[in-house]
């Protein structure tokens, strides 16, 4: 392809260089914030030479290369619209301005939680190789060995509040040092364990208030309002504490005051509002069952379309740090509907004549069946339609099955095949059946449903 011809080609499409308010790109997309979304002529842009799909997410208009060539288109492009490069983080903050209220929540607490996730994915898959060592037997669970990767397999959970508050701070605007400080005052050890409160556990008398002395180690809702608080806080005293004592009274206040609040206040009502939201949910999935799951894989590529699906991973860290629940029973769900998608994609290569799709279907059909499904959603089945609602039913047969089989997780971030890594042992032969359900089935149905590529 004319590397040049399809940056120039592509300007027009998007408005002219006067619409482009920035352009970044990832490792597979062109990623631009533009000034009126509604002069883009995305049907054009796909049939541009190179392009695999275009797509609006997250207040960005997404141009989709691949690897190793978007760069070069990048370079290009930029050269034809005049603009200076801007980095991913640069675009999204431009980008974050055009979203509503809840895509911005949404958005806030991806940014939290997505730099932790390595931290809990690592946790969770020591945890599901050791419920395998244990329920098969293949090793002593008293040995010091067996013992020791306990410990680390529980770590990340344990400090959870500690780097929830130190992502946390940074993203409220507050020192994330500080942050993770307060992570640790409601993880101390003077206060019980949060998991041995079945054991116990005495309270304190605060001026008359009764102080129920227990820990928040895996709790989410509790260390987030904290630090949102803490943050506030920290501004305010900036403004009115001298320079001279900025460095010793802002800290010192800003710990002292948010410690107190969190304790006596912010703590418990965020570890009632954590509980409130899990017994909710396991409620429905123990009353609704397998509808509970079908409409959840039904309905969750269509809410991915909005980004706001980013706001789960929140949910699923307080389900595993929730003493009663402990395991995340709603990623088996949004696996079934990922993998579903890849599905979808991958009956249009069979079905279609057209050369250019089916160069693009099956990556982005391959990368749905790893969890990334923007490709294969964006690219493909939301420009046919039928795949896409093909893939909805898929999902939703799938999470059926997951739920009526009580599949769980130990951790969050990995979905549909490198979700294995992270099944309960007890679950793992059902999840890959819901695996073949959820694939199989939209597979089947795209394939048979009638659509026509606009080059047919």
């Amino acid at each position: 392809m004319d590397i040049t011809a399809t940056a120039n080609a592509l300007l027009p499409l998007l408005g002219g260089k006067e619409n482009i308010a920035s352009a970044a790109h990832c490792a597979t997309r062109l990623r631009l914030v533009l000034v009126d979304d509604s002069k883009v002529d995305k049907a054009a842009i796909g049939k541009l030479d190179g392009v695999k799909g275009c797509f609006s997410n997250a207040g960005q208009i997404q141009v989709i290369f691949g690897t190793g060539l978007v760069n070069k288109v990048h370079a290009e492009f930029i050269k034809a619209a005049g603009v200076s490069e801007s980095s991913k983080s640069e675009a999204a903050d431009i980008a974050a301005k055009k979203l509503n209220p809840l895509q911005r929540i949404a958005r806030l607490l991806s940014n939290i939680f997505v730099p932790i996730i390595p931290a809990i994915v690592a946790s969770g898959l020591l945890m599901g190789l050791l419920g395998m060592v244990k329920t098969y037997g293949w090793a002593d669970a008293n040995s010091a060995l067996f013992v020791m990767l306990d410990m680390f397999s529980s770590a990340a959970f344990i400090i959870l509040p500690i780097l929830i508050g130190f992502t946390a701070a940074r993203e409220f605007g507050g020192n994330p040092y500080l942050g993770a400080t307060l992570g640790g005052i409601l993880t101390h050890p003077a206060l019980t364990n949060a998991w041995g409160v079945a054991g116990g556990f005495h309270t304190m008398n605060f001026f008359g208030l009764e102080i129920a002395m227990i820990g928040y180690q895996g709790t989410v809702f509790p260390v987030l309002l904290t630090v949102w608080f803490m943050s506030v806080l920290e501004k305010q005293l900036r403004r009115v504490i001298p320079n001279a004592l900025d460095l010793i009274l802002t800290p010192f206040l800003t710990v002292v005051i948010s410690g107190f609040v969190a304790m006596l206040f912010i703590g418990p009502a965020g570890r009632a509002l954590g509980d409130g939201i899990s017994f909710v949910l396991s409620t429905l999935i123990a009353h609704a069952g397998w509808f509970a799951g079908f409409l959840f894989g039904g309905l969750y590529s269509a809410i991915v379309i909005t980004g706001i699906h980013h706001s789960f991973h929140a949910v699923e860290a307080g389900l595993l740090g929730n003493p009663k629940i402990g395991v995340n029973f709603l990623l088996p769900i949004w696996s079934m509907a990922n993998i579903a998608q890849g599905g979808a994609c991958l009956a249009v290569y069979f079905k279609t004549r057209d050369a250019k799709i089916k160069a693009i279907a099956v990556p982005s059909a391959f990368s749905a069946m790893l969890g990334i499904t923007e490709a294969a959603l964006f690219g493909i089945n939301l420009r046919f339609v039928k795949p896409f609602l093909a893939a909805l039913a898929g999902g939703a047969l799938g999470g059926a099955w997951v739920v009526a089989n009580h599949v769980g997780m130990n951790a969050v971030g990995l979905t549909a095949i490198p979700g294995l890594a992270i099944v309960q042992a007890n679950s793992l032969l059902s999840y890959i059946i819901g695996l073949v359900i959820a694939f199989g089935s939209a597979f089947t149905l795209s394939l048979l449903l009638k659509y026509k590529t606009d080059s047919e």
